[in-house]
């Protein structure tokens, strides 16, 4: 019995998807998000900046005794997740949400060609392309930045007629036809999946990174047999670099409580 919560952090809302996810498949599970307001989108700032702010946030999360890392954000996971690895003890584990999401893509499709979406970061770096077609040869993976997206769902500006233009506009992009499946490389994308749905009108999978993150973790805690077993209530807390009423309104809808958020700087010398 382990009942140290997981750490979980983003730059923002995305996270909270794969939080919420995490707490289905985990319901005896605490945990501690952490969503780096200060420094949001992570999709255009530098691998190195991107690389600092997840290692603090990383460290942060362990010297709040966490058993797990959960690197709930695509850009991070792409250019952080060795530095993360290296910088926390060798004890705790770490996941990040591509390599879950590669793996299922690998072994569910044998051959031609699926799409992916996100932000400049991830999709420069070329991470899903090149983790699935070195699982599945045979699979050919094309990709696009959309990096007007995350923006937009972090305002809470989605599921109407502009975002669904939006969205129609990135998915018409000739390199998408004839896709059997559409992974949404970022984790704020669940909170348009049925927007993409409506797109392909539900002739394709589209691959939610968050349910498939949420049992990659359970089977990590289940090999490291740090499953939290005790009948105590969870508890859930949830952190920001820096302070917003709109990201505390979001969060409370999106996990259906009344709660508080707590501000934490990760430089406290830093200005915001």
């Amino acid at each position: 019995m382990n009942t140290n919560p997981i750490g979980i952090f983003d730059s923002g809302i995305g996270g909270l998807t794969v939080a919420k996810a995490i707490q289905k498949v985990l319901p005896n599970e605490s945990f501690i998000y952490f969503g780096d307001t200060a420094h949001l989108p992570y999709g255009d700032k530098s691998p190195d900046s991107i690389r600092a702010y997840s290692n603090r946030i990383a460290e942060l999360l362990v010297e709040n005794k966490c058993k797990a890392i959960v690197i709930a954000c695509n850009t991070a996971s792409a250019h952080a997740y060795k530095t993360v690895v290296k910088s926390i003890p060798s004890h705790i584990p770490v996941i990040n949400v591509v390599d879950p999401v590669a793996a299922y893509t690998a072994a569910h499709y044998q051959k031609g060609k699926v799409g992916v979406i996100g932000t400049k970061g991830t999709i420069q770096s070329r991470i899903y392309v090149k983790r699935i077609e070195k699982l599945n040869p045979n699979l050919k993976v094309l990709s696009n930045a959309t990096p007007l997206l995350a923006s937009m769902i972090e305002e809470g500006y989605y599921n109407n007629k502009i975002s669904q233009s939006i969205i129609d506009s990135y998915l018409s992009k000739s390199s998408f036809k004839g896709i059997e499946a559409l992974i949404l490389g970022c984790t704020h994308y669940p909170l348009i999946k049925k927007e993409v749905e409506k797109f392909y009108q539900q002739k394709i999978e589209i691959i939610d990174s968050a349910s498939v993150v949420a049992q990659a973790v359970s089977d990590v805690l289940k090999k490291k047999d740090i499953l939290n077993t005790s009948k105590r209530k969870p508890k859930y807390s949830f952190w920001v670099s820096d302070y917003t009423e709109s990201f505390e309104k979001s969060t409370a809808i999106f996990f259906n409580q009344k709660l508080k958020l707590v501000e934490k700087r990760i430089w406290k010398d830093e200005r915001y």
